[in-house]
């Protein structure tokens, strides 16, 4: 939703407020998710992570949720289509 949906303009000032408050917000994030990959002694920052710091907010929660099962049914499509395949090619 913007100010034109709703026929509100902002001022420059309030703009540069709400970017600023995000850029600090997202580097909250990125020092939270390398403290959670960190104390599970990993390297990187994984899915798992990300959900930990969504748990506060409900609506990202169920979002980033719904997002990481279809990530994992694409993978497992592709890994079914992968090793029939690999199955066709060793019958060859």
């Amino acid at each position: 939703m913007t100010g034109e949906d709703h026929r509100r303009g902002f001022s420059r000032q309030t703009v540069a407020a709400i970017a600023e408050t995000a850029f600090r917000q997202c580097d909250v994030f990125a020092k939270d998710l390398e403290a959670f990959a960190r104390h599970a002694k990993r390297s990187t920052v994984n899915s798992e992570d990300v959900k930990l710091i969504a748990r506060r907010s409900t609506a990202l929660s169920i979002h980033i949720q719904r997002k990481t099962e279809e990530l994992n049914q694409e993978k497992k499509s592709t890994g079914k289509r992968k090793s029939r395949d690999t199955e066709e090619e060793s019958k060859e």
